[in-house]
């Protein structure tokens, strides 16, 4: 596993008053059972200081479950979201911790299963007809097949555990449309992936209504700060190791999807 990057003192000074900002303890939150899955966004890729035991899930203690832990110190504490993980992964290997004493679970589940991943190497890699077929496929499968994909996972984890209130997130805007990026992949493109966000956050927020869950959207707090957006990007672009690149950063996890979480709490 490649070794946390050092992350400098004004950077964690930042993360300290973000989290102080948007988590305050309480009463019920010390009470919960808390059990985190999901995919490489509810693992924390891309955000570093990943734990030991986690190895190629590459859980990270800046990701928004660990940060929401720390924070409130829950009864108990399940964290089993993993890099690459598709909606048959979360019910295969991760739902083990769920039992009728949880009262608190988080998930983000959809992309991988949509083919984020490829979509984006055609759109980096590729001409612009060829990245916009891959996300008109990408947003076909999110339409069509994935659905009752969802349908499973959600039913699944109501039946493991039926007393928990179950907080699903949604995925932000990779892209600012007219940004400020001199290299990359044009607007074109930036636009079409943009819109398959779109179209995976309103497929996923029908689902998640249909099974009684509560939806936070996630759009709106990362605006200002998408690739070519600002000077505070809480997403990564291209990067090394590669399946770190468009993925929250710490300050995305930290900014974006912990104030997010803890509103749906």
């Amino acid at each position: 596993m490649r070794p946390a990057r050092a992350v400098s003192v004004a950077t964690t000074a930042i993360l300290l008053t973000l989290t102080t900002l948007f988590v305050a303890p309480s009463a019920s939150a010390s009470s919960a059972r808390y059990v985190a899955l999901g995919d490489s966004y509810s693992s924390g890729v891309g955000a570093g200081s990943y734990t030991s035991e986690s190895g190629n899930c590459k859980r990270s203690t800046n990701a928004y479950p660990y940060q929401w832990k720390n924070a409130n110190s829950p009864a108990a504490f399940a964290f089993t979201a993993c890099s690459g993980a598709r909606t048959g992964d979360v019910l295969n290997s991760q739902l083990g911790p769920l039992d009728a004493s949880t009262t608190l679970v988080s998930l983000t589940i959809g992309g991988n299963d949509a083919g984020f991943a490829n979509t984006m190497q055609t759109c980096v890699l590729n001409s612009e007809s060829a990245c916009l077929t891959a996300v008109d496929n990408a947003k076909a499968y999110a339409t069509n097949t994935l659905p009752p994909l969802l349908d499973q996972v959600y039913a699944a984890i109501h039946q493991k555990a039926p007393n928990a209130h179950v907080v699903v997130l949604g995925y932000p805007h990779l892209y600012k449309v007219g940004g400020s990026c001199v290299f990359g992949i044009g607007d074109t493109k930036r636009a079409a992936i943009n819109g398959a966000a779109d179209v995976l956050d309103d497929v996923i927020a029908k689902r998640v209504a249909n099974a009684g869950f509560t939806y936070e959207d996630v759009r709106s707090r990362f605006s200002g700060h998408e690739i070519c957006g600002s000077s505070t990007v809480w997403l990564n672009s291209t990067v090394l190791p590669v399946d770190e690149s468009y993925h929250p950063k710490a300050a995305g996890q930290i900014g974006g999807y912990l104030p997010a979480f803890t509103a749906g709490v």
